[in-house]
């Protein structure tokens, strides 16, 4: 007898199960698509407890006959494709007919489905065994959707579900990119009763996404445009100044469907090469329109990837468009040469003092001051500079903090002592020459150090600000902030949840800088840290969040106003840990010797 053996239907389902229904939000992404595609002008979400106890889409589309509604929950049973032929012309969401199969393998699901034209709906309730069972109900036209229990018979895949929080925002990332592309459909979400949208018909794209994801988002973005023989090009893109750190509201959509591409994204940031700093990302919703034929979107289970036949093309199509975009809308200053209506001006010449008298600025000089008068030897021409004292690495110059607060200290400090330059390194003589300190990487080792003293439950000092700062982040991200509100309450930051996308900031931590729109820059840099995996070992994870809390204050901290501020980084610096390099390895400290100045001349 052969090894080989065929899997019974529901094994076979669970297994399909796995590539489709990946957690919750792929359940939300299916039943969305399934009541778009069957025509509703008014689809509602409702999630318990992040979708592992209810997931329940209700919509008002063409609804179901009862044999259809018994049918659908079979794998591969769909309206969408006939034929071999019909693969090449999909023009709706769903078109395999596994969706169904694969949630009901995982979940007990219950669905009521109504056509107008009927008098009653049909109720379909799974069971855990793949059973079937039906009855007539009294139900309004469309098809509602109950899925409860998510992965109640699959224990290890239930268990590797992240918080409520995580998996909550995952749906509403599932939610939005249906939501963008039908703006002539009504969505509503609601999360353990609470409502998080109410969507009603838009009068266009742009007001959809500005319900959607605020006016911070549509305030800043260009609209795009190009129509080519190969593809039309369509949406907008964010301007260069909005770029930000955070991967967030970047959306590709082909024929309404959204997807995913690595590639054409690459096109887009060729596009904002040299106008954006690295490591950032501007905002964009680019739709694309060609001939179906053309697109191949039958090659991943969840259908979120598509091939294109001409893709090196509709590369080209889009840098250029992009291109031509941002080119148009210049954000630098502009020199008008249109005189037309302009206030004639004189043209003045040399003989302009003749009916304008010139009045020389008069000088004014204290022909006694000495500016060195409150130095040490001052009095004595002759006499030669204080000799510089070497800068001791790692201790002598923690012995003269104690000093530091005496007001008017500055004078005290010989000249030449310290140097800033540029605000961005400081210059100061050493024995052996003149040693050279980076002021943001100096920052970042001492920050790291207090960071990871502050998660050890040492406390962190908080500054309150004035006038509390009211930032748009949008649903997802303000889910982030709920749940890491214990980690940034620790760290100094005093952040509320205010709405369902919106963030009130009430202080930041000592040394950050409370104007308003540092503040908005500052919170869209703690989207991106938190938005980070934080599934490593609690003390890898301690040290991953200090390097980055670090850098962040690095960043934002305000520039050193004297020289006494330098001394006492200085001082900071050589009492921390290592002096020399940062977290990620970089060098701090640099000691020219004199002989290589000697060189230069």
């Amino acid at each position: 007898m052969g090894k080989l053996k065929v899997l019974p239907a529901q094994i076979a389902n669970m297994i399909a199960a796995g590539e489709v229904v990946q957690r919750p939000a792929s359940v939300v992404k299916e039943l969305m698509e399934n009541a778009v595609d069957a025509g509703a002008t008014q689809v509602t979400v409702v999630v318990t407890d992040a979708g592992r106890t209810l997931i329940q889409v209700i919509d008002d589309g063409c609804g179901m006959s009862p044999a259809d509604a018994v049918l659908c929950f079979e794998r591969h049973a769909t309206s969408k494709i006939a034929s071999a032929e019909d693969l090449e012309a999909i023009l709706t969401y769903g078109f395999r007919g596994e969706a169904l199969a694969s949630i009901a393998a995982v979940a007990e699901v219950t669905l009521r489905t109504r056509r107008a034209s009927d008098e009653t709906a049909t109720e379909v309730r799974t069971g855990p065994l793949g059973e079937v069972r039906t009855a007539s109900v009294a139900a309004p036209a469309g098809s509602n959707f109950a899925v409860r229990n998510l992965f109640f018979n699959t224990p290890a895949r239930r268990k590797f579900l992240k918080s409520d929080n995580v998996e909550f925002k995952h749906i509403l990332e599932e939610f939005t990119r249906v939501a963008i592309t039908r703006p002539d459909v009504g969505f509503s979400i609601s999360h353990n009763g609470r409502e998080v949208f109410v969507l009603k018909k838009a009068k266009s794209l742009k007001f959809r996404i500005l319900d959607l994801l605020g006016g911070n988002v549509t305030g800043d973005v260009l609209d795009l445009s190009a129509e080519t023989s190969v593809v039309r090009v369509s949406g907008f893109v964010g301007r260069p100044d909005t770029a930000r750190k955070t991967l967030g509201n970047q959306f590709f959509f082909i024929n309404g469907r959204y997807f995913r591409s690595n590639y054409l994204h690459k096109a887009v940031m060729k596009a904002y090469e040299e106008m954006i700093p690295d490591g950032v990302t501007p905002a964009y919703f680019i739709f694309l329109e060609a001939d179906p034929h053309t697109v191949d979107v039958n090659i991943h289970p969840t259908k979120s990837e598509v091939k294109f036949e001409n893709d090196a093309v509709i590369f080209q199509i889009l840098y250029a468009c992009v291109k031509e975009t941002l080119g148009r809308s210049s954000f630098g200053a502009g020199i008008d040469f249109n005189t037309e209506g302009a206030v004639p001006l004189p043209q003045l010449g040399k003989s302009f003092e003749q009916y304008k008298g010139v009045v020389m600025p008069a000088i004014e000089a204290d022909p006694g001051f000495d500016p060195f008068g409150s130095l040490p030897d001052a009095g004595t021409p002759s006499a030669a500079p204080a000799p510089a004292r070497e800068a001791a690495p790692y201790s002598s110059h923690v012995d003269r903090s104690q000093d530091y607060g005496r007001l008017f200290e500055e004078k005290t400090l010989p000249t030449g002592r310290i140097l800033i330059l540029q605000g961005k390194y400081i210059l100061t003589p050493v024995a052996s020459g003149v040693m050279i300190v980076h002021i943001s990487r100096a920052r970042e080792r001492i920050l790291y150090e207090q960071t990871l003293r502050t998660l050890s439950r040492q406390g962190h000092v908080t500054q309150t600000a004035l006038f509390p700062v009211q930032v748009q982040v949008g649903a997802p991200q303000r889910l982030l902030f709920e749940e890491n509100a214990a980690l940034l309450g620790s760290l100094g930051f005093d952040i509320a949840p205010f709405g369902n996308d919106t963030v009130v900031v009430n202080g930041v931590p000592e040394g950050y800088s409370c104007e308003s729109g540092k503040v908005e820059r500052l919170v869209g840099d703690l989207v991106f840290i938190l938005s980070e995996d934080r599934d490593a070992l609690p003390e890898v994870m301690q040290q991953r969040l200090a390097e980055k809390f670090a850098t962040l204050g690095a960043s934002h901290a305000e520039p050193l106003a004297s020289p006494t501020e330098a001394q006492r980084l200085i001082d900071t610096l050589f009492a921390s840990g290592n002096a020399e390099l940062t977290p990620g390895g970089r060098r701090i400290v640099s000691i020219v010797p004199i002989g290589d100045l000697d060189k230069q001349f």
